[in-house]
């Protein structure tokens, strides 16, 4: 059947996604503070689901060659939604994360539950009209806010003289307690469409003093929904865009640190009765991280939902 060869092409993606040697950041902070919120799934009521993430960074010392980082990020996060009457939505994100670093000093892993975001957006518009010569035209935009709580791991001493920037990175969590705010905007003629949202995140210092820099991040896709008996598929191509502040610990801003990145995006979307399934891959444009001695690679996500 058709949801069974779907849900096969899906495994075998995201079996590949997994094989590929993905990079974690020693020197630019983009590991344990990232946050992509994406493209939501289409429901009228509530969803819940499961995402796989992963970010890839390289970075290379210009000074001392034989310094190195070839490390990776795997995320497994829960994701699930709530519409509260007309206006209101609650979503929740608890993500499980798998770390490795292979530098010049070693193999280095670790792993367990993240950071826990909750967000809650409030619909401003949602206007749908209906032309017999032009057909339909929906628009909506939401605005929300939200908090990060510090349910994953931090432990460092960092006074420790040899401590290093990845190691920061390689933590389940911050430590701190982060705000969100954030936009989505969707446009939708016909079977086409352009979904865009933006975040910005606010962070404060943990209890060692220890601050990761405010992000933003903006991503805008454009869409086709093809319909076929109880199937819908919807390719989608896009850019993403962040940008991470540089690390603190007390008032002492850390080398290295932040940085912006700009991406092409493409994906697809599958949508079969009250399942739908989707990922996309990330190709970095530009980007500045370390004053070029780390580079962002291949990235992807993939999830599976449920509609209740």
């Amino acid at each position: 059947m058709l949801h069974k060869k779907i849900f096969s092409i899906l495994i075998i993606f995201s079996f590949s996604l997994s094989s590929i040697s993905s990079y974690a950041c020693e020197f630019c902070g983009c590991g344990v503070g990232n946050f992509y919120l994406g493209m939501l799934p289409e429901f009228k009521s509530k969803f819940i689901g499961v995402r796989y993430q992963y970010t890839r960074y390289n970075t290379h010392i210009a000074d001392e060659p034989s310094e190195f980082s070839h490390d990776y990020y795997h995320t497994v996060e829960l994701w699930s939604g709530w519409n509260l009457g007309k206006k209101w939505q609650l979503l929740t994100f608890v993500p499980y994360h798998i770390n490795k670093q292979n530098t010049d000093d070693g193999i280095k892993k670790s792993s367990g539950l993240g950071d826990v975001t909750l967000l809650a957006n409030y619909k401003v518009f949602d206007s749908k009209k209906l032309n017999e010569s032009s057909g339909s035209n929906e628009q909506q935009f939401w605005i929300g806010a939200g908090i990060k709580l510090p349910t994953g791991s931090f432990n460092l001493d960092l006074a420790e003289p040899d401590l290093e920037t990845g190691d920061v990175n390689s933590q389940n969590g911050t430590g701190s307690v982060d705000f969100l705010l954030n936009g989505t905007y969707n446009v939708r003629f016909n079977q086409s469409g352009i979904n865009t949202s933006v975040n910005y995140k606010i962070n404060t210092a943990n209890n060692q003093h220890y601050y990761f820099g405010n992000r933003f991040t903006a991503n805008s896709f454009y869409y086709h929904r093809f319909n076929a008996a109880r199937t819908a598929i919807a390719p989608n191509i896009g850019l993403v865009y962040e940008h991470a502040d540089g690390n603190k610990l007390g008032n002492e801003k850390i080398e290295h640190t932040g940085g912006f990145l700009l991406g092409a995006a493409g994906g697809v979307e599958v949508n079969f009765r009250k399942m739908a399934v989707g990922g996309n891959l990330q190709l970095p444009v530009s980007q500045d991280f370390a004053s070029g001695q780390t580079e962002s690679k291949l990235r992807g996500m993939l999830h599976i939902t449920f509609t209740l």
